[in-house]
């Protein structure tokens, strides 16, 4: 694995915070066909704390949220559209508008699914995760009948850590990351659904086949547990889930998850806490499963695709995440259930959301800058 920048280094002296991933110093960006980049980089357009991205089939269009709370509606070319019928989100620290992901039989039923960061009582927040109809004729588009289906249970004080990364698998299960809101014990804490994988149907209910269905209330959405802030999910071609998740003082890591398994956060880490005291780790508790990637010094990993398109053949298979702290593209070369860092490439800017691109491109939303928005990138191969 090449060595991280200067700036994934200076996160190790930052504080636990809501802005967690935010490392000191500058960095220029790196020239377009710098030696050793195997792509070009061409900007496309510019957002307000864009955060994730995905493509509508059959337009060439995408759907990118701004944490800020707007859904945008971005044609090649330039055009970028308001999106109408978003709910309110709580916007502040890590908190805001999520994911966005397409139903399965979107080109039936025109369903998307939205996470965010919802407001309580006293103080408190929550992450949520809702569906709706999406509609681009007849006037402006907008999302139709949007339903709560999901919430982060308890809400509590603060605005980190909510993860709500959103994917569904090849038989069409809707799994969420959810953080552990920089609480620490609700990832252990089998009464709470902070700081697991969450599993459920593409309505909300819940499988009868979760591994702790027969508890009941939230217990029964589990599907893993013991996370820390899941930023990245993926299912490889064979259907296995792939994760990823921001590490205290070091460690982050790369997961592969499997059913029922706890993950050991915090009780284990290969990280530190923030103040200096020490977490055990992995090695010294072989109940819990084991990283497949353990990063320290951390790049604080943000999105995750499982690359399967034609322009960049030789990395079918593999997985690519965004670096935020790093301000890098990662690929992960996965073989079965091993994985290892391949690439690490420097793009100067921190790298919010990774997504491929109906051709096979590769799309980057960076994360918000000081003083602009963040950009969004497309990859080609360099010629």
């Amino acid at each position: 694995m090449r060595p991280l920048s200067l700036a994934a280094t200076a996160l190790l002296l930052v504080a636990c915070n809501p802005t967690e991933g935010v490392a000191t110093g500058n960095q220029a960006a790196p020239a377009d066909g710098e030696p050793g980049r195997p792509f070009q980089v061409q900007e496309i357009a510019q957002f307000n704390e864009p955060w994730a991205m995905t493509f509508i089939p059959g337009t060439g269009q995408a759907l990118i949220t701004q944490k800020s709370g707007e859904l945008m509606l971005w044609t090649p070319g330039g055009a970028v559209t308001e999106v109408q019928g978003v709910p309110a989100v709580d916007h502040g620290g890590q908190g805001g508008l999520g994911d966005v992901i397409l139903h399965p039989d979107f080109a039936n039923n025109g369903v998307i699914y939205l996470s965010w960061a919802e407001a309580g009582e006293g103080d408190t927040r929550g992450g949520a995760v809702g569906r709706g109809r999406l509609v681009l004729e007849g006037g402006a588009p907008r999302i139709e009948g949007m339903q709560v289906i999901w919430r982060q249970d308890p809400k509590v004080t603060g605005r980190g850590h909510y993860a709500h990364r959103l994917v569904f698998s090849p038989d069409g299960y809707l799994f969420i990351s959810s953080g552990e809101r920089q609480k620490f014990d609700p990832a252990q804490d089998m009464k709470m659904n902070l700081g697991k994988i969450i599993r459920l149907t593409d309505t909300g209910t819940v499988p009868s086949d979760n591994p702790f269905h027969d508890q009941g209330g939230v217990t029964s959405q589990i599907w893993s547990l013991g996370h820390r802030n899941p930023l990245g999910l993926a299912f490889d071609a064979e259907g296995r889930l792939w994760e990823h998740e921001m590490g205290p003082k070091g460690g982050d890591e790369f997961n592969l998850i499997e059913k029922g398994q706890n993950y050991g956060y915090p009780i284990v880490s290969d990280g530190d806490h923030y103040d200096g005291r020490d977490i055990p780790a992995h090695a010294t508790r072989p109940e819990f499963t084991k990283p497949k990637i353990v990063w320290t010094p951390v790049v604080s990993p943000a999105g995750l695709i499982i690359y399967s398109g034609a322009m960049f053949p030789e990395w079918r298979g593999d997985a690519l995440m965004g670096g935020l702290s790093g301000k890098a593209l990662l690929r992960i070369d996965l073989d079965g259930t091993t994985a290892k860092v391949a690439d690490h490439w420097d793009m100067g800017q921190r790298i919010r959301e990774v997504e491929q691109g109906p051709d096979g491109s590769i799309y980057l939303l960076e994360d918000e800058r000081e003083g602009s928005g963040g950009r969004l990138l497309r990859l080609t191969p360099a010629t």
